[in-house]
């Protein structure tokens, strides 16, 4: 409600729209109060600074209505800006269906991890299968596809195994997922296998479920030096297009390691090979 408030101010400064007040710095203090009282589980006074925060933000979008009301530009121009304010004042914390979580990227979406230390991320999921054996080139991403909805694990594996199938033109064996694929809907159940399972794996097959972790520092990869962690693209499209180009550019990287130590090896050949320099 802080950053709603802030660009709403921007926004009227910028189109030279005179507000009766800002709010901008008592609302900062009261955000940063509100996570204070938040982490100190002192919720009543969290409440009682959320509310003054809706309170100030209801203020400033009734204000830019009434300035803007009777140009109709301007009330084209702040129209997204104020429905969108409008939202993030009237959400609430436990509510259901769709939420506002970020003013500039409206398809962003609460992902939940489970961990201790980040129960939850911001942005959209993103599927990334890798070959299960260990390639001498490295390992490769075969399929990299951004998941929007947040959808259940489980209910995007036939999707995803179908298309990286026709993409690479190989039909996968066995599939090695994690835990939170069980209850999948891949329609041979007989090919996935679940980290952790137990019955019905042979030597081979718990040699592969151990290389399933492989995949981890790869996704490390495209988050740290791709810009999968932080997608500079606009919309649901520009997510899209930011995983297949993470995916992309990691493999690229790749095959530029392994031109780098070929060049290298045909070097060393060639200086072996070359006659030693004649003395007079």
């Amino acid at each position: 409600m802080h950053k709603a408030i802030v660009m709403l101010g921007r926004e009227a400064r910028k189109h030279e729209v005179p507000l009766r007040q800002s709010y901008v710095r008592v609302a900062k203090r009261a955000a940063l109060m509100a996570g204070r009282y938040a982490h100190a589980k002192q919720f009543k006074r969290h409440s009682r600074e959320l509310k003054f925060l809706r309170t100030r933000l209801g203020r400033v979008i009734r204000d830019i209505r009434r300035k803007t009301g009777d140009d109709p530009e301007l009330t084209e121009i702040f129209a997204i800006l104020l429905a969108r304010a409008n939202q993030v004042r009237h959400q609430r914390h436990r509510q259901r269906g769709w939420k506002l979580y970020s003013l500039h990227a409206p398809e962003v979406e609460c992902i939940g991890k489970g961990k201790a230390r980040a129960p939850y991320e911001f942005g959209c999921k993103v599927s990334v299968a890798t070959p299960v054996t260990k390639p001498k080139g490295g390992q490769f991403v075969l399929h990299a596809k951004a998941l929007h909805g947040n959808p259940y694990d489980g209910h995007t594996l036939g999707p995803v195994v179908a298309e990286m199938e026709k993409l690479t033109g190989v039909e996968a064996r066995r599939i090695h997922v994690d835990k939170g694929y069980r209850g999948h809907n891949h329609p041979n159940k007989f090919r996935v296998w679940i980290s952790g399972q137990v019955r019905r794996t042979t030597n081979a097959i718990r040699r592969e479920m151990r290389r399933r972790a492989a995949i981890e520092p790869v996704i490390g990869h495209l988050k740290a030096e791709h810009r999968m962690e932080r997608n500079y693209l606009k919309g649901r499209e520009g997510d899209r297009a930011n995983a297949v180009l993470a995916a992309a550019g990691y493999n690229f990287s790749l095959l530029l390691r392994w031109l780098e130590a070929l060049l290298r090896a045909l070097i060393t050949a060639l200086l072996r090979a070359a006659p030693p320099p004649q003395t007079a």
